[in-house]
């Protein structure tokens, strides 16, 4: 790659951030990894992932809190960023009504050092996270960006949708080139311990019962995380250059006349979590024992992403099937645990 200098991942000891950084230095792209190794779930985990990327020529880590300026100020002053993938976030739907306070920090004052240390720096483009929690109440399927989102149901969706929010900001009165990825119910190798599919699994194997919120009847539109990884590569050097026709007469919320976009990253295919018990029962081998229980504060019934911008910008649609995804996931899984001991978590459904 003609590209020298080195990109900036955030949340490179995070699921989705680990992969990003492993597929970025693979294609011959330098990577400073930045992370803060919290406790939210299993360090061991996070230290697992990183110690695979120390093994990659090209990888760098840095140990940072967002939420300091000055760290994360001299980091930027030290390497003039050309592109930064944000991925590092507080993550879960659940764990925002016990302690919204780490929202704040992470994804508003995180988000924050990270705008001001790409508009100082000369970035010339700001890829970032968002999430499918962003449609909040939203009940028109499938899932659109140019539908307005302005009813998010936890703290955690509205903190994605202020990212999207001061990430325009940024683009109109900066010009800074920012892209907000709303993933929907990514899963994989080496992914959280608070998140369905681990759970699920966990539960299987050592035959406790699976707790299905809505008595089950949810819908998640699961995305393999090679296809999300695929996507954030794809966009990184898709540099948004504003909608000339955008008109504030009838405002896209979908894109601006700044160079600012949002994106869908989904499968385009929900799947019943019912569904994803038998998958998970058929690849491990074992029955599910199943408790029903009603909708949980916060959660969603289903969500299901269009993901037609994205097809149009950058030419890919994620499309690993949900069967393949799973057993990708159990192969790895069963190798990861037969070495390693992982806490309990509680799950969790959304990005």
């Amino acid at each position: 790659m003609a590209n020298v200098d080195p990109i900036l991942v955030t949340g490179a000891a995070g699921f989705i951030g680990f992969h990003v950084a492993k597929r970025l230095v693979e294609q011959g792209r330098p990577v400073v990894g930045l992370d803060i190794v919290n406790d939210y779930y299993d360090p061991a985990l996070k230290h697992a992932r990183l110690a695979e990327l120390a093994k990659l020529k090209g990888f760098e880590f840095v140990k940072l809190d967002l939420a300091d300026r000055a760290g994360v100020a001299a980091l930027f002053a030290k390497h003039k960023f050309p592109y930064v993938v944000h991925l590092a976030a507080q993550a879960g739907v659940r764990y925002s009504l016990i302690d919204p306070f780490a929202y704040i920090d992470s994804n508003l004052t995180g988000f924050t050092t990270i705008l001001e240390g790409c508009r100082h720096n000369g970035c010339r483009h700001l890829v970032y996270a968002s999430s499918s929690s962003v449609y909040g109440s939203n009940t028109k399927m499938p899932f659109s960006v140019h539908d307005n989102v302005d009813h998010p149901l936890s703290l955690y969706g509205a903190s994605k949708k202020a990212n999207e929010l001061m990430a325009h900001s940024y683009s109109h009165l900066f010009k800074l080139p920012t892209t907000g990825l709303r993933f929907f119910t990514v899963y994989g190798p080496w992914g959280r311990p608070d998140m369905a599919m681990w759970i699920f699994a966990k539960a299987i194997l050592a035959g406790e019962p699976i707790k299905l919120f809505n008595n089950g009847n949810m819908q998640r539109d699961f995305t393999y995380v090679d296809d999300i990884v695929e996507s954030i590569v794809r966009l990184v050097d898709h540099i948004p250059a504003g909608n000339p026709n955008w008109s504030g007469d009838n405002p896209d919320p979908g894109t601006g006349a700044a160079p600012w976009r949002v994106y869908n990253i989904g499968n385009n295919s929900p799947v019943e979590l019912l569904e994803v018990v038998r998958l998970l029962e058929e690849a491990i081998g074992v029955k599910a024992k199943r408790e029903l229980l009603p909708m949980q504060p916060g959660d969603v019934p289903a969500t299901y992403a269009d993901v037609d911008d994205l097809m149009r910008e950058v030419d890919f649609k994620p499309a690993t099937s949900i069967a393949d995804g799973i057993d990708r996931f159990v192969r790895w899984y069963r190798s990861y645990h037969s070495s390693n001991s992982v806490g309990r978590a509680a799950v969790g459904l959304d990005r």
